[in-house]
């Protein structure tokens, strides 16, 4: 079953109170804790703000600090010295099974993740990871919800990734953007059949409904979007033409002040520092992605700056020649950057 909301944001918050009311109707009303990630974005109404990890987004602002526990950092480029990437996995996994056998199984209602972590840095998390952890999701009856506000509807060449790409099957899947390509705000809170079944015939509503949910023009703008998508093969597109736009991004590699290049699909992040180290103190690299894309912006470019990082999105109909031009952009930018760096500023 789905419950259509106005966008990201609300799909989340309508995923939460789901799992909430559900509990409630199931006579554990303290089952209620979401586990979240570091660096997690998961959007900005209330609720869904109180679960998104990205300290900078929480600093100044109220949240429901008793809802959410946070798990530590899943980039693969932090993991320890001479750390297999199958060790880092194995950390990470246990991180959530800590997580909750401390906080008590009997208190946590769900965790939520990203697929790939996306304004967060466009984080791709060990192989594996995402069938791991809904493993022990299972294991502690902890519900599993799918954030796939950015990856579904074709950023990773797939209606939805969770099953496509990832092969898992979450109880909730909260998506939006691509949902209606952005011509009208719409999102989507996708509920399993499990879970309605164990709401169904009690005597309760889950109040939930509100003046644009579910809008007839956001609808039929997503109708005709899902349409074109077909009819332009688009799914298939991306598929053709993501493995070139990762080689383009494993390129910029040789450029000194690049510490890092991460993607999958359509998402890409080039992740910078002074001295080219993916360990270094952002302190001194605050402005660097700031700095790219103005630089990128004079040679018409828009790339999306956080902190020490450029996140990449292009859109799904671009072409391997338009993914060439991109990356000539990106890498002058990049070493006009390097040279203002170094004292030209």
């Amino acid at each position: 079953m789905s419950f259509f909301t106005t966008g990201g944001s609300t799909a989340v918050d309508t995923a939460i109170r789901f799992v909430h009311f559900r509990n409630n109707l199931l006579g554990r009303p303290k089952k209620k804790k979401i586990i979240s990630r570091q660096k997690a974005y998961h959007g900005s109404t209330y609720l869904a703000a109180s679960i998104s990890g990205k300290e900078r987004d929480r600093l100044w602002l109220d949240k429901a600090d008793d809802l959410a526990h946070f798990l530590p950092d899943v980039n693969p480029l932090y993991r320890a010295p001479g750390q297999s990437e199958e060790s880092f996995l194995n950390e990470k996994v246990s991180d959530l099974e800590n997580a909750i056998v401390t906080l008590g199984p009997e208190n946590v209602a769900a965790f939520i993740a990203e697929p790939v972590l996306a304004s967060g840095g466009v984080i791709v998390p060990p192989k594996g990871y995402h069938e791991s952890c809904l493993n022990i999701c299972r294991k502690y009856d902890v519900l599993y919800i799918s954030d796939e506000v950015v990856t579904a509807f074709g950023r990773l060449g797939h209606w939805f990734a969770s099953e496509a790409v990832f092969g898992i099957q979450p109880d909730i899947i909260t998506c939006a953007k691509g949902m209606t390509c952005g011509y009208a705000p719409m999102g989507a809170a996708i509920i399993s059949d499990r879970l309605i079944a164990d709401v169904s015939g009690k005597d309760a509503t889950f109040s939930n409904g509100y003046t644009y949910s579910g809008h007839p023009v956001s609808a039929a703008a997503g109708l005709k979007s899902m349409e074109i998508i077909e009819r332009e093969k688009l799914l298939e597109h991306v598929r053709n033409v993501a493995p070139v736009f990762q080689d383009q991004l494993q390129q910029l590699r040789q450029i000194d002040i690049v510490a890092d290049v991460r993607g999958m699909g359509l998402m890409g992040c080039v992740q910078c520092s002074v001295d080219g180290d993916p360990q270094s103190d952002l302190g001194c690299d605050y402005e660097i992605g700031s700095q790219i894309d103005i630089e990128c912006q004079k040679r018409g470019l828009l790339v999306r700056p956080v902190i020490n990082m450029c996140v990449l999105s292009p859109p799904l109909v671009i072409s391997e020649s338009e993914i060439e031009q991109m990356f000539d952009v990106l890498r002058k930018g990049l070493e006009a950057t390097s040279t203002w760096l170094g004292g030209d500023q």
